[in-house]
C-alpha cells in the first residue's frame, strides 16, 4: 500500500540548486532511512514532506486519510502548556478518552460521569494505550507531567516532541535525527521499539547501528541522483561500493568511445548525410557520459601537535554538586599519554560538567587539578559555533590567522584549509547563518583542530555530521597521537575510536571500564538480576582483578591491546578502499605509483600492528 509519492521535486535558493527531478515513494511497513551529505538538501526534503515548505517544481502526494507525524530537529511546542497538556492536545481520539477518564477520577462525587468514562475506556480498549503512553514518557525521562514546556531544556523538548509522535501512533512517522539529545539507554530503547513496532518510518539519521538494526531500505541522494537499496546499512555499503565501481568502468568506456567519436567528428566534411547527423546527435550524450566525474573530495585533517610531556592531567579529590544533586564525589584520576577514553552516562549525571572542570571553564567545589605544562586543550562543545552578525565562513577561520601552521614547518592559507574541510571557494563566502546544521558543525570542528591541540575533548561531535564526514573524522582520530576524551551517544563511533570507558552512574558514582561500548553492553547484559547488589559488586571486583592478573597486562597495555584491534580493522577497510581505486582504467603511471606507495605503507602498518597484537597476546598467555 502506497503512503507517499514524491514526483520530480526540485528546490533552489537563489543560484544554489539543492536538487531537481527527485522521485521516490514510501509504502506501508517500510522503515526507510534517507542518506546524503550535509548541505545537499536532506532537511529541505523533510520540510517539503511535512508541508513546512513547498518544492519549486514537482509534487508530493499522500494517500488519503493517513495520519502523518513529523519530528523536526527543532520542534515547535506551545510553551504555555505542561508536558501532560502537550500530550493530550493532539487529535488522537483515544487520548481524549483517557483524558476524560483521568478528569473523572478527580471528581469522585460525579458517579455518572465516572461510569461513562470507565465504559468509554473499555469500549475503546484504552487501558493498554494508557500503559503504553506512560511507559514511553518514562523511557524518555519525562515523568514530571506538570512541568511547563517553557522550563524544559532543548533536549527535553526534543524528547517530548518524539514522545508525542510515538504516542499518536501515526500511519507514517517522518523523523529528522531522532537520536539527537537521547542518551544511550534511550537510543537502545527506541531502537528496540521501532524494530518491533508495526509503523512506517522515513528518517534522516547518522546513527549507523540504528540504520543497521531498524531500517529495511536506504534511499541515498548522491550527486543529484536518488538511489534505493533494499536492505540495512551493511547492505547499503556493499551495494554502493559495487555501484561506484560499475560507474567508474562505464565512465572509462565512455571516455574511450568519446576519443574515437571526437576523431570522427573532426574528420567530418561540412556536407553531412542523415546517418552522420544521427551520429553527431549521439556525440553530445557520449561527451556528457565521458565527462561525468564523482566530486568525492574527502575532508583532510592535519595537526601540528605539540609533544606532550610526562605529566598530562591529574584530578585529586574533585567534588561538584548543584544543591543536593551530587555530580562528582572526591574523584581521583590521572590521564596517561595516549589516553583514548569514552564517557557515557544518562543525561544529567555530570558528563558535561566534568569536561568543563577539566578545561577550567567551570570550577570544582573542592579538590585540586594539576595540568601539565605542555597540555593544549581542544574543546568541541555541544553549543557549537556562535557567528557574528553577517560573518562569512572565511572570516571565521581568518580570526585565527590568514595562514595556519602545519607539520614540518609547512603552512596553509585560510582558503586552502577550508577546502580541506569541504568548503569550496564559493561556499567560503556564504554567511555562516545560511549553512546547514551539519556544515556549521564541520566549520566548528575546523576551528577546534586548527588550534593544534594535543588533548582533544569532543562533546557529542557526531550530532548533525553526515556519514561521509564521520568516516573521515574517525580515521583521523584513530591516528591522533595525543589524548582523546569523547562524550557521544553514537555507539558505532565509540566502538571504533576508544579503548576504555569512564561511566557516569549518577550520584557521584564514576567507574572505569577497560573496553569499548559493545564490550560494556555485553558485560552489563551478563549482570545478575537486580537485588543482588553485594554479589554484583563482588563479581565486578573479581572481573576487574581477573582482567589485570590473568591477562598479565598493565592498564595501558590493556588499552593498547583494545586499540590495536580497532586500528587493524580500520586499516583493513582503508586497504580495501585503496585497492578499489586501482580498478580505474584512466589512472596515469604517476597516480599508480602514488597509490602503490600509499598501499605499501598501509600493508606495512598492518603487519606492524599485527606483530604487536601477537606480542601482547602471548604476554596474556604466559
Amino acid at each position: 500500500m502506497n503512503y507517499l509519492t514524491v514526483e520530480n521535486i526540485a528546490k533552489s535558493y537563489g543560484e544554489l540548486t539543492l536538487f531537481k527531478d527527485i522521485s521516490f515513494s514510501i509504502h506501508k511497513d517500510q522503515k526507510v532511512a534517507f542518506v546524503a551529505k550535509n548541505g545537499t538538501g536532506k532537511t529541505s526534503i523533510l520540510n517539503i514532506l511535512s508541508k513546512l515548505d513547498q518544492p519549486d517544481a514537482g509534487q508530493v502526494t499522500f494517500r488519503k486519510d493517513i495520519a502523518v507525524s513529523f519530528l523536526s530537529q527543532e520542534p515547535f511546542l506551545n510553551s504555555t502548556l505542561t508536558v501532560e497538556e502537550t500530550i493530550f492536545s493532539s487529535d488522537n481520539a483515544i487520548l481524549k478518552v483517557i483524558k476524560n477518564y483521568e478528569n473523572a477520577l478527580l471528581n469522585p462525587d460525579d458517579a455518572e460521569a465516572y461510569q461513562h468514562a470507565f465504559e468509554q475506556m473499555d469500549a475503546n480498549e484504552a487501558w493498554d494505550f494508557e500503559t503504553q503512553y506512560k511507559q514511553i514518557l518514562f523511557k524518555l525521562k519525562l515523568e514530571d507531567l506538570n512541568q511547563k514546556v517553557s522550563t524544559l531544556s532543548g533536549g527535553q523538548k526534543k524528547r517530548l516532541a518524539l514522545a508525542n509522535a510515538l504516542i499518536n501512533k501515526p500511519d507514517l512517522l517522518i523523523l529528522d535525527e531522532p537520536t539527537n539529545h537521547l542518551d544511550l539507554e534511550m537510543i537502545e530503547w527506541l531502537e528496540a521499539f521501532f524494530a518491533k513496532a508495526n509503523i512506517t518510518l522515513f528518517m534522516v539519521t547518522h546513527d549507523r547501528y540504528f540504520l543497521e538494526r531498524v531500517c529495511n531500505e536506504i534511499i541515498e541522494l548522491d550527486h543529484g541522483k536518488m538511489y534505493s537499496y533494499k536492505g540495512n546499512y551493511s547492505y547499503y555499503l556493499e551495494k554502493k561500493e559495487a555501484r561506484i565501481e560499475v560507474e567508474q568502468v562505464e565512465t572509462g568506456k565512455a571516455k574511450q568511445l568519446y576519443k574515437k567519436e571526437l576523431t570522427w567528428m573532426r574528420r567530418q566534411p561540412k556536407a553531412r548525410t542523415t546517418k552522420s547527423k544521427s551520429r553527431i546527435d549521439d556525440f553530445a550524450d557520449i561527451k556528457h557520459r565521458a565527462h561525468q566525474r564523482r566530486n568525492d573530495h574527502e575532508m583532510q585533517l592535519e595537526l601540528n601537535m605539540e609533544r606532550l610531556g610526562n605529566k598530562i592531567l591529574e584530578l585529586h579529590k574533585i567534588s561538584k554538586a548543584y544543591g543536593e544533586k551530587v555530580l562528582l564525589d572526591k574523584l581521583d584520576y590521572t590521564f596517561q599519554k595516549g589516553e583514548r577514553a569514552g564517557i557515557i552516562g544518562k543525561n544529567g549525571t555530570g558528563k558535561t560538567s566534568f569536561l568543563n572542570i577539566l578545561t577550567q571553564t567551570a570550577q570544582p567545589d573542592s579538590g585540586k587539578i594539576v595540568i601539565g605544562e605542555t597540555v593544549k586543550f581542544g574543546y568541541y562543545t555541544q553549543t557549537g559555533i556562535t557567528p557574528k552578525p553577517n560573518q562569512k565562513v572565511i572570516d571565521v577561520v581568518r580570526d585565527f590567522g590568514d595562514y595556519i601552521p602545519l607539520k614540518k614547518g609547512r603552512q596553509i592559507s585560510a582558503q586552502q584549509l577550508l577546502e580541506r574541510f569541504m568548503f569550496d571557494r564559493k561556499k567560503q563566502y556564504d554567511f555562516v547563518e545560511k549553512l546547514s546544521g551539519g556544515e556549521r558543525k564541520r566549520l566548528y570542528l575546523c576551528t577546534v583542530l586548527i588550534q593544534n591541540p594535543n588533548f582533544l575533548i569532543l562533546d557529542e561531535p557526531t550530532n548533525d555530521l553526515d556519514i561521509v564526514t564521520l568516516n573521515v573524522l574517525e580515521a583521523f582520530l584513530l591516528d591522533f597521537p595525543g589524548c582523546l576524551l569523547v562524550v557521544s551517544h553514537d555507539r558505532y563511533f565509540m566502538d571504533k575510536i576508544v579503548d576504555h570507558l569512564i561511566i557516569f552512574r549518577g550520584d557521584g558514582v564514576i567507574e572505569d571500564f577497560p573496553g569499548n561500548y559493545s564490550d560494556f553492553r555485553a558485560y552489563e547484559d551478563s549482570k545478575p538480576p537486580e537485588g543482588k547488589d553485594d554479589t554484583l559488586k563482588k563479581e565486578k571486583a573479581n572481573w576487574k582483578k581477573d582482567t589485570k592478573t590473568t591477562n598479565k597486562l598493565s592498564y595501558n597495555e590493556q588499552k593498547e591491546y583494545k586499540n590495536i584491534e580497532s586500528k587493524i580493522k580500520a586499516l583493513g577497510f582503508d586497504k580495501s578502499e585503496l585497492e578499489a581505486k586501482f580498478l580505474n582504467p584512466d589512472l596515469s603511471t604517476e597516480e599508480i605509483n602514488t597509490l602503490s606507495k600509499e598501499l605499501q605503507i598501509i600493508i606495512d602498518t598492518i603487519e606492524e600492528k599485527e606483530m604487536r597484537w601477537l606480542e601482547l597476546s602471548e604476554k596474556m598467555e604466559d
